[in-house]
């Protein structure tokens, strides 16, 4: 279960996440999501029961993006409270489930410009998801490896990556991650 923001609903990672994991795993895997353009971590609260009732065996979630925007009026506490109950209701409702938080791609431009503590919300999700023993799995570093005009290319408008690109530099990690071993190509 993928569950998010537009960085999953429009993310376009997950075809290639459900190929490669399931070739790499030998068996078949499904990959669902519930996922927003433009929500917050308050959205989600409201989600859980869709992806409770999914089953999901993992659950990666990605719910930092929005909340940093200044426009939102999610303050940071206020993010950390609601990850927190997000990943405490997941652990208690699916217990067998293996939860990770994520952190996707840099903003930049105008869409850098409305989030200007990103850093702390991530950090503060990261820090929810620590405390309670689960996953954090960080795709900006892969994202660092682009060449200035590349990333530009890749990321357009700042915020959202291209698919393709985003698929490229996601799905590996998640698949080493997820399987706990290199699958290779």
């Amino acid at each position: 279960m993928a569950f998010g923001t537009s960085l999953t609903a429009r993310g376009g990672w997950q075809a290639g996440l459900e190929a490669k994991l399931a070739a790499c795993l030998q068996r078949p895997v499904r990959v669902e999501s519930v996922a927003k353009s433009g929500e917050t971590s308050a959205w989600a609260l409201t989600q859980l029961d869709r992806v409770v009732a999914e089953a999901p065996d993992i659950i990666l979630i990605e719910l930092y993006a929005n909340d940093a925007t200044v426009h939102r009026f999610v303050s940071l506490a206020q993010s950390r409270r609601n990850i927190g109950e997000i990943l405490d209701q997941l652990h208690r409702r699916l217990p067998r489930a293996r939860i990770i938080v994520m952190a996707m791609n840099p903003f930049s431009g105008l869409r850098g410009l409305i989030r200007p503590f990103v850093g702390s919300y991530i950090a503060a999700h990261q820090a929810e998801a620590r405390k309670r023993g689960l996953e954090f799995v960080d795709h900006r570093q892969g994202w660092e490896r682009l060449s200035p005009d590349d990333l530009a290319a890749a990321i357009p408008d700042g915020a959202h990556p291209r698919p393709d690109v985003a698929a490229r530099i996601i799905v590996p990690t998640l698949v080493g991650h997820i399987a706990g071993r290199d699958c290779g190509d």
